[in-house]
């Protein structure tokens, strides 16, 4: 089993600063074996992390990108190219799939974080995964409700951390049974050959980041 960290952001994210090479040497520390760049609307950190990883041995680099449908986000995992941002998210799904890549929902029911499913039926979208412990919300009910939700419709579970910030990365993991390649890892996905696991991220540092962020952009 690998651990995987499907939902990160770095610098070319509007909300996050984070340097690609710091989340390339935090994984390897932490012994993340997996992580995704899925930045907001563009592929770009996606592709210059997996350039900068592909002779890295111990850390495989999914292609991933983070789009804002009409209705609430949703991960392009596996995509190497854009998909439009606005579009309807039966749309934006169908672009994904025709990449080769998963739809994965973030943040399900989260409704100040786009969530999807707070505006969508479940019944009605085809997509592959859903984050049932998300870092960012790990005692709250939106968790708690996409478990329900992937426990009943048998729908496989991802934990990740949705790092905007270095120090959080690997905060919530899935811990995946596959081989180390991008291939592989997409059929482990599809097949529910995962389990999320993870922990809080802890909400005193987050408001010390968004503190210390603020105060730089006054000087």
């Amino acid at each position: 089993m690998y651990r995987l960290d499907s939902h990160i952001h770095c610098q070319y994210s509007p909300d996050s600063s984070t340097k690609i090479d710091d989340i390339i040497k935090k994984s390897i520390e932490d012994k993340i074996d997996i992580i995704a760049i899925s930045d907001h609307n563009t592929v770009e950190g996606s592709k210059v992390a997996v350039e900068k990883t592909k002779d890295t041995e111990n850390l495989l680099v999914i292609p991933s990108i983070e789009i804002s449908s009409s209705k609430g986000h949703i991960l392009g995992f596996g995509c190497e190219e854009v998909v439009p941002r606005d579009l309807e998210p039966e749309e934006t799904i169908d672009m994904i799939h025709d990449q080769g890549g998963l739809a994965i929902i973030p943040h399900p029911f989260c409704f100040y974080r786009h969530g999807l499913l707070c505006k969508s039926n479940p019944d009605e979208l085809n997509f592959d995964a859903i984050e049932t412990r998300n870092a960012r919300f790990i005692v709250g009910w939106c968790n708690f409700k996409a478990k329900k939700l992937a426990d009943k419709k048998n729908i496989p579970p991802l934990g990740a951390s949705d790092s905007h910030y270095i120090d959080f990365l690997g905060d919530c993991y899935s811990l995946i049974d596959c081989e180390l390649d991008i291939d592989s890892v997409l059929k482990s996905i599809k097949k529910g050959q995962v389990e999320a696991h993870g922990k809080g991220t802890s909400n005193i540092k987050l408001s010390k980041y968004l503190f210390d962020k603020h105060v730089r952009k006054l000087y």
